[in-house]
């Protein structure tokens, strides 16, 4: 095509010319490996750094939604491995705040979980006054969340069906605990969490 001649396709991890995503860069998310830590069983498919880093914030930052057929194929090849999930699972995303949601043209990982083909319910949503977590320390995300993730009562799951909630990266916990606190309120089971990446070192895939 005419277009590709004239901006050639580029890797969003490692920047290589004349393809969309490349073989290396895939390859550096595997299965899911449970990510240590306390409350909900977390799982990641790799660590975020490098190209798997760049990956993630190219289809959350910087427009490149093309990849959430990609991460819709892992986050398929994924769900079935996660311990106690049973068939049929459902997948609720990690909410957004919403004026980052409209800035990205929507909650991207919406758009991810849709793609992965599993049904799927925003059952999820920020309160007003929750601020950006970037550069907040642990404590600090906790208290930013309490009391602020709510559920939509228009978009629950079937009562009874087992729940996986959906990310993008896990840093300290505090949305999975938060977001799967709410969910076992309202009495839905969430027998497991699963990101994309996350930034804690252990993870077995860098």
């Amino acid at each position: 095509m005419l277009i590709n001649l004239l901006f050639p396709p580029r890797c969003p991890g490692c920047g290589t010319w004349g393809v969309r995503l490349c073989g290396r860069c895939l390859a550096l998310f595997g299965m899911p490996k449970r990510v240590p830590g306390t409350g909900p069983p977390v799982f990641a498919l790799a660590g975020y750094g490098g190209a798997a880093r760049e990956l993630v914030l190219a289809f959350k930052e910087r427009g490149r939604r093309e990849l959430a057929a990609v991460f819709g194929a892992l986050v398929a090849a994924a769900v079935p491995r996660l311990p106690g999930v049973g068939p049929d699972p459902w997948l609720v995303p990690a909410p957004s705040r919403a004026s980052a949601a409209r800035a990205r043209g929507g909650s991207h990982v919406l758009r991810m979980a849709r793609a992965s083909g599993f049904s799927t319910v925003p059952a999820l949503a920020f309160a007003r006054g929750v601020r950006d977590s970037a550069r907040l320390d642990a404590a600090s995300r906790q208290v930013n969340l309490a009391g602020r993730v709510r559920l939509v009562p228009d978009c629950l799951p079937p009562p009874g069906t087992p729940v996986v909630l959906l990310d993008d990266v896990v840093t300290t916990g505090s949305t999975a605990r938060a977001c799967v606190s709410v969910l076992k309120a309202a009495g839905i089971r969430v027998p497991a969490v699963l990101t994309l990446t996350t930034a804690r070192r252990t993870h077995p895939h860098g």
